[in-house]
């Protein structure tokens, strides 16, 4: 069944539209503000979501602009207002709304925008990854506004980043620093195999003519295919082309070891950009923990579930290296404890297997000692059948 999200601040047009919609036959969720339609959006990705332009905490266009920019508006949105105007219909589609819809609301024109809507919102999509879903915490606050400050350069940039550090993201907010649903986007070139470089480096730039053509790890480029690179680099004006490169390896020590073109370095890495490492912004991780998990639930590559608060804190936040350290005190008082129970068990028991050797020392010395003193009493003649009978084989 077909989930629509009505989001309004007046109770009356919530239940109305509820009403009419459950009717038809989809299943409907209610939200009276922005801060319950952001709580229901990270919960599933509706269907279809009608969203009212006024609302008192943050308005419908705004709401609009912060999932477009979180990679999060991959459903069709449908505004409603009683007070809108042109600019506002036409604003909220070039950010991405559907169709815009003006109080009151004609019953067959609510239910067609509705159709149509569905059936544009199909297949369903994975949030999108941009720039904003890296994080919140300052030093990506930082990160972006030094690409804002290169994103209109012309020269080549370098990205350097630990593997899974967001290169790419980065490299896609210089290419388009604000992308727009329905507007085709200029050429982003990043070949499969950097073996292209040496095969057909020409192929590759005309390609990304007007566009922008990434290199993801340039670090580990043999020397012909840094010397396509080097051809490439010389014709960018030409092709009126960005190109953007990113590696993990430190290049001026590859260039000091020969194993790097000092020339093709000194032209690609003329404009760098460090890329801060995960572990440098932990408090973001429960939020990209979620997003990830988002996007396989609404791909239908995982079931729905979602992560504990346990296991969300577990690596996040400033304190996580002494939270480790507590770890650490813990694991290893646990294991003092252990090893201290076992040497006190093996004493216990080497204790005991000495007592139990002294009673059977003490048992065995009984009994020869009853036997000697039985012996001691019979007459002789027993005393010689015994002895007779103990030792017939």
């Amino acid at each position: 069944m077909q989930q629509i999200l009505v989001v309004d601040d007046e109770v009356g047009i919530r239940e109305l539209l509820s009403e009419i919609l459950r009717d038809e036959g989809y299943q409907v969720r209610l939200a009276e503000n922005a801060g319950q339609a952001r709580a229901q959006r990270a919960q599933a990705r509706p269907d279809l979501v009608l969203l009212d332009i006024w609302m008192p905490d943050t308005d419908g266009i705004t709401l609009l602009k912060e999932w477009a920019s979180a990679g999060l508006l991959t459903m069709p949105v449908v505004m409603m207002s009683g007070h809108g105007t042109i600019d506002t219909a036409v604003e909220a589609t070039r950010i991405g709304a559907y169709d815009f819809l003006e109080k009151p609301i004609a019953l067959q024109k609510l239910l067609a925008t509705v159709g149509r809507a569905l059936k544009r919102g199909e297949p369903q999509a994975k949030p999108m990854l941009m720039l904003a879903t890296l994080g919140r915490a300052a030093v990506v606050t930082e990160l972006k506004q030094r690409l804002e400050r290169v994103a209109n350069l012309k020269s080549p940039l370098m990205m350097v980043a630990e593997p899974g550090s967001g290169a790419e993201l980065c490299a896609r907010f210089v290419h388009q620093p604000n992308p727009l649903p329905g507007k085709p986007n200029a050429p982003w070139v990043e070949p499969e195999n950097l073996a292209a470089l040496a095969e057909t480096p020409l192929d590759l730039l005309n390609q990304a003519r007007e566009g922008t053509l990434f290199l993801p790890e340039v670090g580990d480029l043999n020397r012909t295919e840094q010397k396509g690179l080097l051809l490439i680099a010389g014709k960018l004006e030409k092709y009126n082309t960005r190109l953007i490169c990113a590696t993990s390896r430190a290049l001026p020590e590859l260039v000091a070891q020969g194993a790097f073109d000092a020339k093709l370095y000194a032209i690609i890495a003329a404009v760098t950009v460090n890329v801060p490492s995960l572990r440098q912004h932990r408090e973001d991780i429960p939020d990209l923990a979620n997003l990830f998990l988002l996007r396989g639930i609404e791909a239908k590559e995982t079931p729905a579930r979602h992560f504990s608060t346990a296991a969300l804190n577990a690596h996040a936040g400033a304190d996580g290296g002494e939270r480790r350290n507590r770890r650490e005190r813990r694991r290893a008082g646990a294991a003092d404890l252990r090893r201290a129970a076992d040497g006190r068990a093996v004493r216990v028991a080497a204790r005991s297997a000495a007592a139990r050797s002294a009673r059977c020392v003490r048992t065995r010395l009984f009994r020869a000692s009853h036997r000697q003193g039985r012996r001691q009493h019979e007459p002789r003649g027993r005393q010689r059948r015994t002895r007779t009978h103990t030792s017939l084989p």
